[in-house]
């Protein structure tokens, strides 16, 4: 369970800075080290381990997958900076864009959503185990 034993600290550690109430920090916490233990953490340790082996798979396909999905979400996130722009020229463009995009967006279906977030968390653990492995620098 080396994989599962590096990911604690960090994982209390954002538990430290997301839950502002000491008490339900120190309930959260609490869970986590009782999870360590029990078969859940066995079916992450298996979840992760699998994402870890897609993460060093020589074929550029599957090991560039996961992050190359994450550039396309940043770029639908920085796109931002350009609407502002558009919006300080004309507020009517940028209105019709924005209703345009946010009905794009409502119709993606709610798995995609899902899948971003469990390939973001998967590519971020794979990264630093990598990182503590010394496989990657």
């Amino acid at each position: 369970m080396p994989i599962l034993e590096s990911l604690i600290a960090p994982i209390a550690s954002i538990i430290d800075k997301v839950i502002p109430d000491r008490e339900a920090r120190d309930r959260a916490k609490l869970e986590l080290i009782k999870l360590q233990g029990s078969q859940e953490m066995e079916v992450l340790q298996t979840r992760l381990s699998a994402v870890v082996a897609e993460a060093a798979s020589p074929d550029p396909w599957t090991s560039r997958a996961r992050p190359s999905f994450l550039y396309v979400m940043y770029a639908l996130i920085l796109w931002a900076l350009p609407m502002g722009l558009i919006s300080a020229l004309s507020p009517g463009t940028a209105r019709s864009i924005a209703e345009g995009m946010a009905a794009y967006l409502a119709a993606l279906p709610e798995p995609l959503y899902v899948l971003f977030g469990t390939g973001y968390l998967g590519y971020t653990v794979s990264r630093q185990w990598g990182k503590i492995a010394g496989s990657d620098q």
